[in-house]
């Protein structure tokens, strides 16, 4: 089997070969010969291995909007990558095949071997102006993903995180030299939900949302919201609350449920849920919240958080921008929070 030395773990017993994995915030103690719970951290004879360096499964010149990034380079395109694996067990994920696909396939270890080069050539040579590290949870390919980020940051490529928000402090502070932004889920407001869904715990999460803005990463937050789970109106009003204490210019995206997995029990998100979840937000102080997964909804588009101009208009993952001009509304000059390419405006009227 394919072995890469990992990073961000301490011998806990020299006698035994005990290993602590310092990546996430599981901090998993592994023994000798066991792997830990995200399925690609094996520990040989002492020694921690990623099981995954350079093992991808996925490849794919995806629009940022997919990510989802509304205000990181809106209408470019990023190189999404990733490799079998993940350290949540969430119950509704959309990409179980491969995020589960340790546990569910007796340990097995698929992908296609490659290297932080090919990664960064690919993204040229299919007009990508970043990398997205996505699909299952980046952090437990963490030593791929900062090979690839230093060489992607030196060939003028931007650098995205898609995380569940629980890699540690100290794997957060390493990939944040390289990363422009992360888009972090934050799943619930309940510990009792993510211990249960997700296996894990709130705090980490929340944790690494203040880190990566104190961090001068552009971070933008991503809720699905789950009939009967984490839909209640006390529920989306803290997450917008907490939300807004960190910074009242992050984006948050309230994205819809769709039964998938373990959780095939309960409906589709209705929309009247969703525009109620955006209503919170924007009661809570967001200058900028989004529905998901509903296309054609106004809450797709982003207006001025000062005059209520229309400045972008998107249509599930296409943007067509109106209103902003060097950062700026072009109607009242209100400066809008992101990362914004210098393309020509598209002439007024708007169309939104």
């Amino acid at each position: 089997m394919y072995m890469h030395e990992a990073r961000f773990y301490t011998v806990e017993d020299e006698k035994t070969g005990d290993v602590r994995c310092n990546l996430c915030a599981h901090r998993c103690r592994i023994k000798d010969g066991r792997r830990g719970i995200c399925g690609v951290r094996e520990n040989r004879g002492g020694t921690l291995h990623s099981l995954v360096y350079g093992r991808l499964v996925s490849g794919n010149a995806d629009p940022v909007e997919k990510k989802p990034l509304f205000h990181f380079h809106p209408g470019s395109l990023t190189w999404s990558i990733a490799t079998v694996g993940c350290n949540f067990r969430c119950r509704h994920c959309q990409n179980f095949e491969i995020s589960q696909s340790p546990a569910r396939n007796h340990g097995a270890i698929t992908g296609r071997e490659t290297s932080p080069a090919a990664v960064v050539e690919a993204a040229l040579a299919t007009g990508c102006s970043s990398i997205s590290y996505t699909y299952v949870e980046p952090t437990i390919f963490m030593e791929f993903a900062l090979d690839c980020a230093e060489l992607a940051s030196k060939a003028g490529l931007e650098n995205i995180f898609v995380s569940n928000g629980y890699t540690s402090e100290e794997a957060s502070r390493a990939i944040a030299h390289f990363l422009g932004a992360n888009n972090i889920d934050l799943k619930s407001f309940s510990d009792a939900f993510y211990r249960k869904i997700c296996g894990a715990r709130l705090q980490p999460v929340l944790d690494t949302i203040v880190l990566m803005k104190e961090l001068g990463v552009w971070v933008e937050v991503t809720t699905l919201v789950i009939p009967g789970l984490n839909d209640s109106e006390a529920e989306l009003a803290d997450i917008a609350g907490f939300i807004a204490g960190v910074d009242r210019n992050i984006p948050w995206h309230v994205t819809r449920f769709h039964p998938t997995f373990e959780l095939t029990d309960r409906p589709p998100t209705p929309a009247v849920t969703l525009r109620r979840a955006r209503d919170a937000g924007l009661a809570a102080g967001l200058k900028y919240v989004y529905t998901g997964n509903l296309p054609g909804d106004d809450g797709e588009n982003t207006f001025c958080p000062q005059c209520g101009s229309c400045l972008i208009e998107r249509t599930g993952f296409i943007s067509r921008q109106n209103g902003i001009r060097e950062g700026a509304c072009r109607n009242c000059g209100e400066k809008i929070a992101g990362a914004w390419d210098n393309a020509p405006s598209a002439p007024s009227p708007p169309f939104c």
